[in-house]
């Protein structure tokens, strides 16, 4: 008998997703954090912005296998924005309106 299994391991899964700011103010920070952590860890943006109708491309592989993820966006305004749940594994982009 011969079986053939066509899953995709959690860990083989693109999660690079592309963080599209369209909104009229610039991000001067933004964390995702996978489900399974307590904190924000660090600013994936470091030194630099997201400024308005720009986007940018971040791998969110931690090494841990998750593929949900909180995200953190702060704005230039003092705006915090907080999404939860974000199943990165499923989508290529994730877009602030």
């Amino acid at each position: 008998m011969f079986l053939s299994l066509s899953a995709v391991s959690a860990s083989a899964l693109d999660r690079r997703v592309r963080i599209i700011n369209n909104t009229s103010f610039t991000i001067v920070r933004f964390y995702g954090s996978n489900k399974g952590s307590d904190s924000w860890e660090e600013d994936i943006l470091g030194s630099d912005v997201l400024g308005p109708n720009s986007s940018v491309t971040i791998n969110f592989d931690d090494g841990t296998g998750y593929c949900k993820f909180d995200f953190k966006a702060v704005f230039n305004d003092g705006d915090v924005l907080i999404k939860k749940n974000i199943n990165i594994c499923k989508i290529g982009s994730f877009t602030y309106n």
